[in-house]
């Protein structure tokens, strides 16, 4: 299977994607790194050359800030495929483009507003507009409805109590006060810490504050805060409308984080941006590291046909790990490996326009190359 890759955004997600394509020869693909910094794209040229053990096809495009420009649109002509590993405030620019040039899209973004930009963008499309095919947003809502398949087949139900989605990128060790270290994008954290997320109670969807969830839970014997944030859920609101009577999606950390956030918005309530002023508070505060894990936990609950209560949970806990001749981080392999693997489907499946989480083969993509290698057999 041969291809013309183009990952759009050149930062730690970009470069594992690049590794991970180049590197697992799953599809022999030509890869393009495409950003607004030279100096980006020649570290991920860099990283992937050094990482791959096999001889790898990779080249750089340097993009104009915003639309597009002669040499970006002629190396889009040969392209098959868009991953966008750029803000999301780009994904409607990215998507524009992919429709113009007939390539297949897909992105990782949490932002909502922008993922409606882009359903609206794929209309008409004959190609494929993939969306929020990460990590959370992505892996955890496909994995959340396989368990709903597998409860209605076990239990001969359709209709069930609750559907939980929890994710947490953090660090192996996190000190106090904060309980916390950066392991990805400080503004993608700030973002979601202050933007409403969308949940269903009581069978109806509704919108909630960031942050006015907070629980306690134990996984796999040891023991988190969680808390609703935005993006996570994507399509699943409306996907299981009538189905699910409780949806939820919230983000994991260690015990104390929360408040300690919350000690900190109370400083920046008048602030005419508080996601750039809680950011940068984070990132006087809060030192990025590499030594990360990333925690995965989803159930579904409800009663059987004979009204038994049960329950169907899956957990994960991934750590960093060797591609190629590269020590990736937890958060770069479990975001990329997902990207990679709707990058696989949609290069075997002849489909157009949107597809949202809850379209996805919950098989297929479980099951699939790129994601059994990072996250295992299902």
């Amino acid at each position: 299977m041969n291809a013309n890759i183009f990952i759009a955004g050149s930062g730690g997600i970009g470069q594992a994607a690049g590794l991970i394509l180049s590197e697992f020869g799953i599809i022999d693909a030509t890869v393009y790194f495409g950003d607004i910094s030279q100096h980006a794209i020649d570290s991920a040229l860099t990283f992937v050359e050094e990482g791959c053990t096999k001889t790898t096809k990779t080249h750089g495009v340097l993009m104009p800030t915003e639309g597009s420009n002669e040499n970006l649109d002629n190396v889009l002509a040969t392209c098959d495929i868009i991953l966008d590993c750029l803000p999301g405030s780009q994904a409607p620019r990215m998507a524009t483009l992919a429709k113009t040039h007939g390539c297949h899209y897909a992105n990782l973004t949490e932002y909502v507003q922008e993922t409606k930009d882009v359903i609206a963008i794929s209309e008409g499309a004959d190609t494929a507009f993939v969306l929020q095919t990460g990590l959370a947003p992505g892996f955890i809502n496909v994995l959340a409805h396989r368990l709903y398949e597998e409860f209605q087949a076990d239990f001969g139900v359709d209709v069930v109590n609750s559907m939980h989605m929890k994710v947490g990128a953090i660090s192996k060790n996190a000190p106090s006060p904060h309980y916390y270290a950066f392991t990805w994008s400080p503004i993608g954290v700030a973002t979601e810490y202050l933007k409403d997320a969308e949940i269903v109670r009581n069978f109806k969807k509704i919108k909630v504050p960031a942050l006015s969830g907070l629980e306690r839970i134990i996984i796999d014997g040891d023991e988190y805060e969680d808390n609703f944030t935005s993006g996570g859920a994507a399509d699943l609101p409306d996907a299981f409308a009538g189905k699910v009577k409780d949806l939820d999606y919230k983000t994991l950390r260690y015990p104390g984080h929360y408040q300690w956030v919350k000690n900190t918005m109370s400083t920046i309530m008048n602030s005419e941006n508080r996601i750039k002023a809680l950011e940068n508070i984070m990132l006087e505060n809060i030192p990025s590291v590499e030594d990360d894990v990333v925690v995965v936990y989803a159930s579904v609950e409800g009663k059987d046909k004979h009204g038994k209560l049960r329950r169907k949970e899956k957990s994960y806990k991934i750590f960093p790990t060797l591609v190629g001749n590269k020590h990736l981080r937890a958060i770069q392999t479990t975001t990329a490996a997902p990207l990679c693997e709707v990058a696989y489907m949609l290069l075997k499946n002849k489909w157009k326009g949107t597809i949202l989480q809850s379209q996805l083969s919950t098989s297929e993509f479980l099951n699939g190359p790129f994601v059994t290698a990072i996250y295992g057999k299902y």
